[in-house]
């Protein structure tokens, strides 16, 4: 069995934006710098309300063939539809075209511990490359997610295979990103409820406090300078029953989260981390249903968020 996998993401899907206004035009909505994106890198970003609040999340990647400045955004499939809408709502007079692309483009999780060198990517966060017709980047939240790709569906196969990857179900990737306890759009992200901070957008390479104003970026940049975070989302160790989404996880009587996605022996948990810290020094049991859950701390995770100086 190849060590290199290919897992077809069916659950996303691509929208294309074209047009002389396009950087300009997603420049004033979303939280990441789309200055950033160019044939050599790809960004991970997301849409918020106006009271910072998430709705969407995506990557960017350059795509000459959307058009003028154009570029592919990777969103979730079965919300693409309302990404599509509210982008359209704020185009106003702005020059861009935007176009569903899931008919004859596919994206593609490519896994493995060689899966960069094979595509000929470096580690760096959001390196990309032109690959089988389409584009190919490093995942920018973390690297050893591996590679993300967007193919033209009509030859994908033989593009993968021609690289040395074999074709892999959809549980290889989430028993990947729960490991690393990265969340799922909205599968574990609850719209308009909750905040990017809360859900590690920070350090996922999401959010620009540089760039400029964006919709929701007033609270964002107030919450990252104050470092007010008191729930995160964290991947939990699960002793017993998975826990469908949405089950409460009690500390004693009190709510101290909610389960999220999950797989397995793992899951994605919005927790309330006072209660978190509580349970770890007193030795006390945190319990989703019948199961008893383990919060855990992936390295990439900062519970404070670091100040700017």
């Amino acid at each position: 069995m190849s060590d290199l996998e290919a897992v077809f993401l069916d659950h996303r899907a691509p929208l294309l934006i074209g047009g002389a206004d396009t950087r300009s035009f997603l420049q004033g909505l979303i939280s990441n710098d789309i200055n950033k994106v160019a044939p050599a890198h790809a960004i991970y970003a997301a849409l918020l309300t106006a009271q910072g609040k998430f709705l969407h999340e995506f990557f960017i990647a350059d795509w000459p063939d959307a058009g003028a400045n154009g570029v592919v955004i990777e969103a979730e499939g079965e919300r693409l539809t309302d990404l599509e809408r509210r982008l359209t709502l704020y185009r106003l007079r702005a020059k861009v075209v935007i176009a569903k692309a899931a008919e004859r483009l596919a994206v593609i999780a490519l896994l493995g511990p060689d899966a960069r060198a094979a595509i000929g990517l470096d580690d760096r966060p959001g390196a990309a490359i032109a690959f089988g017709g389409g584009v190919a980047y490093v995942d920018p939240r973390l690297p050893a997610m591996g590679v993300r790709a967007i193919l033209p569906r009509a030859n994908a196969g033989a593009s993968l295979g021609a690289a040395g990857f074999a074709t892999a179900p959809i549980a290889a990737y989430d028993r990947l990103r729960l490991a690393h306890g990265l969340p799922d759009g909205s599968r574990d992200i609850v719209v308009e409820r909750y905040f990017p901070l809360e859900c590690g957008f920070e350090e996922l390479n999401a959010i620009d406090y540089q760039k400029g104003c964006y919709v929701g970026q007033e609270l964002t940049a107030r919450t990252h300078y104050r470092g007010t975070i008191r729930k995160r989302l964290l991947p939990v160790a699960v002793e017993g029953p998975l826990p469908p989404p949405g089950t409460p996880i009690k500390l004693g009587e009190r709510d101290a989260g909610e389960v999220r996605s999950g797989l397995d022996r793992r899951a994605i948990a919005m927790m309330r981390l006072d209660d978190v810290e509580e349970a770890a020094t007193k030795g006390l049991a945190l319990m989703a249903a019948d199961a008893r859950v383990h919060p855990q701390v992936p390295a990439w995770v900062r519970l404070a968020p670091a100040k700017a100086s």
